[in-house]
């Protein structure tokens, strides 16, 4: 037969099925089960080994980053299967220059013979191949008329309001008449209405973070999986913690999702086309929303109003301001996070640096649960780290004795290292070579019949595994040396680059990334002295971490701008936003307020004590010597005392019964109760009577 070579090998056979979610599940001829009996039988016929089934379910053929086809194609590498088999061309895929790249470069290139059955396509066949491009071309063109209809058929329903979403959003669940329709769940409805409620009282998205994560309350995701929401699954293997643990994202996406005020949200990310997977985010403004889809958890005018408290709370554009040098360097010491730059105070500032600080991610989208905030003042990193880079600028420019002390310190230690290691890399190959040799005579010795077969199984067996160990500890010592002269190397490499940058005065991330791979900022420490100090850990390029940097942070209050005080007029500096006075003066008014709450205390016990002595008028012009209370002040004591009337303070319990113990003598002192009321230091008494005692100030 013209163009195709005839064979008798017996392949090792790959057989590939696919079936895309577009081609639909009713359609028997392209199933999964048809595809397979199909190629089962060929192979059969062919008298050829079917060595492994690959399937894909449910991925398209325009992308070819589908699980079983990745499989296959790492076998065909590692000479698993040499023959390759397909219904037809379109399930191999359908973009035809990624199939051309397999057909014409990739499987001749593995010596991988294709044959797409249906299609009469046989990389042997020569004219079979000839046309397989334009049935390529063909199989795209298709994909594309599918995509185009199934975007169409989406568009109709969104519009027409239906929800198309595998899993309801938190909050909803679906309606059992009409899986398009979106009721609401009472289970988690008033979880959703706290977090706008909360929101509307003017909290942050982290503040209401903080606040969800302390009911315990299942995260969405946690949520979905305990309903047996699909693709959740693996938020049952979670430690039980982590699903109690809102992200700020979660409570973001709610508090902007239009699906909570009763409106259906869509395309709010847009694919290129067909074949590329990446979709850009849209603006939430940018979205396509349908109004009245569904009943709102909160109104639309709450959810306006939302929406403008979130835009208000955003960080101004920073147009021409601070630029994050440090962004992918800097380090949470504990956790390992990144550090993100938050603005930390929004007053106008000289500089836009000191409006910013950097604090553990990991804090902040999960709280103290998870990490501390470990804030640094971008304007100490900065001084810091520029300080520290000039310091060894000027040591590699002017201070050879320095430079060696340093490259002393950074490879003493791998120095004494390397010389053991040479020995014993020496060593190692002195008894490789020994083994060598034994292994020789061995072998002659067995030939020669001087030894039984038996003694050279035993004694080969016993150098063989001295010759692996030997050979694994060689090559272990030989990554070592090799680590150790990269070492020493890289302390010459970094002081030669590092003298490029004397005397800098200012940093950019081009100079950060040349000369740091990362930096580790330590949580703030109080010392016993009451300073506060912080540890910062940089690693250079080259040498590692040197050592560590203790800076004293920065007060918030040190960054605002000066003002003059509103009492004297002198100008300072200001430890808040809101302070009016001078330090002295401050403490002056301080002073005078203190003085003044005083002298109002001592104004209200003065007219306590004259109303006290009218009562006291009052009390004895009835004929009262005797009080029973339960507690009392020193100063009616004082005045009761004066007007002649006895007190029994400090008495609980019955009235009638106390006044009964009074009159037959059993309410006494007693040296051993005690009350606030009375001088015991001085030995005063408190009073009890028969289950009563004094400290119990109930007044009677």
């Amino acid at each position: 037969m013209a163009g195709i070579r005839m064979e008798n090998k017996i392949y090792e056979v790959g057989m590939y099925c696919r079936l895309s979610k577009d081609d639909g599940t009713d359609n028997e001829s392209a199933s999964i089960a048809t595809q397979k009996s199909i190629l089962t039988d060929y192979v059969k016929k062919q008298g050829w080994h079917l060595a492994k089934t690959y399937v894909d379910d449910g991925y398209s053929g325009t992308n070819f980053q589908r699980p079983s086809f990745q499989n296959m194609i790492k076998d065909i590498e590692s000479g698993l299967i040499n023959c390759v088999i397909t219904k037809d061309l379109s399930r191999l895929g359908r973009n035809y220059l990624d199939c051309g790249l397999y057909l014409e470069v990739f499987f001749p290139e593995h010596n991988v013979r294709y044959i797409a059955v249906n299609d009469g396509v046989d990389t042997l066949n020569k004219s079979a191949m000839d046309i397989t491009p334009f049935r390529n071309i063909l199989n795209e063109m298709y994909s594309a008329d599918v995509s185009v209809k199934i975007k169409s058929a989406y568009r109709a329903r969104f519009q027409q309001g239906k929800f198309m979403g595998t899993t309801a959003p938190y909050g909803y669940v679906k309606d059992p008449a009409d899986h398009n329709h979106l009721l609401i769940d009472d289970k988690v409805a008033h979880v959703v209405r706290e977090i706008f409620d909360l929101a509307l009282a003017g909290n942050g998205i982290a503040k209401i973070r903080k606040h969800i994560n302390k009911q315990h309350i299942l995260r969405p995701a946690a949520y979905a999986a305990e309903q047996g929401a699909t693709g959740y699954e693996r938020y049952f293997e979670e430690n039980e913690e982590n699903r109690y643990i809102w992200s700020e994202n979660s409570v973001r996406g709610i508090l902007r999702s239009p699906i909570y005020a009763g409106n259906l949200a869509g395309y709010k990310r847009i694919a290129a086309n067909m074949k590329s997977k990446k979709r850009p985010s849209k603006l939430p403004e940018e979205w396509e929303v349908i109004p009245d889809t569904h009943e709102g958890i909160v109104t639309q005018e709450e959810f306006d109003t939302v929406q403008q408290l979130i835009t208000s709370r955003r960080l101004p554009e920073n147009k021409g301001g601070f630029e994050n040098i440090f962004a992918g360097v800097i380090k949470c010491a504990d956790c390992g996070y990144a550090m993100r730059a938050m603005s930390a105070n929004r007053r106008k500032r000289p500089d836009i640096i000191d409006c910013v600080q950097y604090s553990c991610n990991n804090y902040g989208r999960y709280g103290n649960i998870m990490c501390t905030a470990h804030s640094i003042e971008a304007r100490d990193l900065f001084n810091a780290v520029l300080t520290d880079i000039n310091r060894f600028a000027d040591m590699a420019v002017n201070d050879e004795k320095a430079v060696r002390a340093i490259e002393k310190r950074l490879t003493e230690t791998d120095q004494s290292k390397a010389k053991a290691l040479e020995k014993e890399q020496r060593k190692l190959n002195k008894r490789l070579a020994e083994l060598d040799r034994l292994f020789s005579s061995l072998y002659e010795d067995k030939v020669m019949e001087r030894i039984t077969e038996r003694n050279f199984e035993m004694m080969s067996g016993k150098y063989q595994k001295e010759q692996l160990e030997i050979e694994a500890r060689l090559k272990e010592v030989t990554e070592t040396l090799s680590d150790s002269y990269e070492k020493t190397q890289g302390v010459r490499d970094f002081l030669s680059l590092i003298r490029n940058y004397q005397g800098i005065k200012e940093l950019d991330a081009t100079i950060i990334n040349a000369l740091i791979d990362k930096i580790l900022v330590s949580e703030r420490e109080k010392l016993t002295d009451g300073m506060v100090r912080q540890e910062i850990k940089i690693y250079y390029k080259f040498i590692g971490f040197v050592g560590e940097l203790h800076i004293t942070p920065t007060k918030r209050w040190t960054a605002l701008k000066p003002k003059n005080c509103t009492v004297c007029g002198v100008e300072y500096v200001p430890r808040s936003g809101i302070s009016k006075y001078c330090p002295a003066c401050a403490k002056k008014i301080q002073r005078e307020k203190s003085n003044e709450s005083k002298r109002r205390s001592r104004e209200r016990n003065r007219q306590a004590c004259i109303e006290l002595s009218a009562k006291n008028d009052r009390l004895m012009q009835n004929g009262v010597d005797t009080l029973i209370c339960g507690g009392i002040g020193g100063g009616a004591q004082a005045a009761l005392a004066e007007a002649g009337i006895k007190l029994y303070g400090g008495v609980s319990g019955d009235a009638d019964a106390a006044v009964s113990a009074l009159l037959n003598g059993s309410l006494g002192y007693d040296p051993n109760v005690h009350c606030d009321h009375h001088d015991h230091e001085h030995g005063e008494a408190g009073h009890s009577y028969g289950d009563h005692g004094c400290g119990k100030h109930s007044c009677h």
